[in-house]
């Protein structure tokens, strides 16, 4: 398709989700790229208004809250070429019909990994201070903060870091880790390049070979069947007293109930920005637990940070209208391995 010939889009997520990634110069950008005819948003793909809309669509701008392509609503759009995704995971949106309809399809992944690696290097400098733990309930330490603080446990120097999944963002994690001084960093992850992980700074060691060497076990592995529970009770067993647990995936990489055994005893404390289930029950004992910080899933896009989706989809929509290969297209066979 030729930059010149505009092809007529559609944006399909909530409505919310719409407003949180498209503000006015993305907005006149897509038009600029496209032809948008009102309504320019709808997560609703099977309102029978929208027949004669989608019927013309050779462009989907997806998010947040599009609704599963299946075979049905792909009928509704014969000339769809194409869907340019403003989040990560394309996973709950794609169904059979779509891969053997043979459309493009590509994702903000890449550009979402930046906020998640940022969080969670953060997350790792905290840890070493054990910050999240003081920051809890000031008050219970505010007359021994002198012998809490005489621990070697307290350091970022020469600390080993643990980081599981050589993905998007755990590359990412890694290369950031290069700025602490003497960082270990390991890597578990059996699909990456050893060659690849010694070039980012790190080493590529099996996964138990990794969880008894670090002080720090920070988790990036996709979801998938295999990976469910991945980190359980005999994991966590052998991570070095004192170790953080990091999670800021998938809640389901990491046995919920192992977790909450070890942390509770004080062996281990974590960082959850993820859980399963997700949220936790009121009564998990996870809330309770001075060694555990759990936030709400922020470490993905939020504010000002979700423009970086947006504009990571409509450079891949200027490419495809230039006939220049996409940067982020996703396979059917890269779900097997991924997000």
């Amino acid at each position: 398709m030729t930059h010149g010939s505009r092809p007529s889009a559609f944006v399909a997520m909530w409505p919310d989700s719409f407003s949180a990634l498209f503000d006015e110069s993305r907005l006149a950008r897509l038009r600029t790229l496209c032809r948008v005819a009102d309504p320019v948003t709808s997560g609703d793909l099977d309102d029978p208004a929208l027949a004669d809309r989608l019927a013309s669509v050779e462009v989907l701008i997806t998010s947040w809250g599009t609704p599963t392509l299946t075979a049905e609503r792909l009928d509704r759009m014969p000339n769809l070429k194409a869907v340019f995704h403003c989040a990560g995971t394309v996973r709950p949106m794609v169904s059979e019909a779509f891969w053997d309809r043979g459309i493009l399809v590509t994702s903000a992944a890449e550009a979402n990994a930046i906020p998640v690696a940022e969080f969670t290097f953060a997350s790792i400098v905290l840890a070493g201070k054990r910050a999240q733990y003081f920051a809890r309930d000031p008050r219970a330490h505010r007359r021994e903060w002198r012998s809490l603080l005489d621990s070697p446990r307290m350091s970022n120097f020469q600390r080993s870091v643990g980081v599981v999944g050589f993905s998007r963002i755990g590359r990412r994690v890694v290369a950031l880790l290069q700025q602490l001084d003497g960082a270990d960093v390991l890597v578990a992850d059996p699909y990456a390049d050893a060659a690849a992980v010694a070039a980012a700074g790190a080493r590529l060691v099996s996964l138990d070979e990794l969880l008894p060497s670090v002080d720090v076990l920070s988790l990036h592995a996709p979801a998938l069947p295999e990976t469910i529970n991945m980190i359980g009770e005999r994991e966590l067993g052998m991570l070095r007293d004192g170790a953080t647990v990091i999670n800021t995936a998938r809640g389901t990489l990491l046995d919920t109930d192992a977790l909450a055994v070890e942390c509770s005893s004080g062996r281990l404390d974590a960082i959850l920005d993820v859980t399963d289930p997700e949220p936790l029950p009121l009564d998990s004992p996870l809330f309770d637990l001075p060694n555990v910080s759990i936030t709400p899933h922020i470490a993905g896009s939020l504010g000002t940070e979700t423009f970086r989706l947006a504009d990571a989809a409509l450079d891949e929509l200027e490419r495809f209208l230039d006939g220049r290969s996409p940067l982020s297209a996703v396979t059917f066979d890269d779900l097997g391995v991924s997000a």
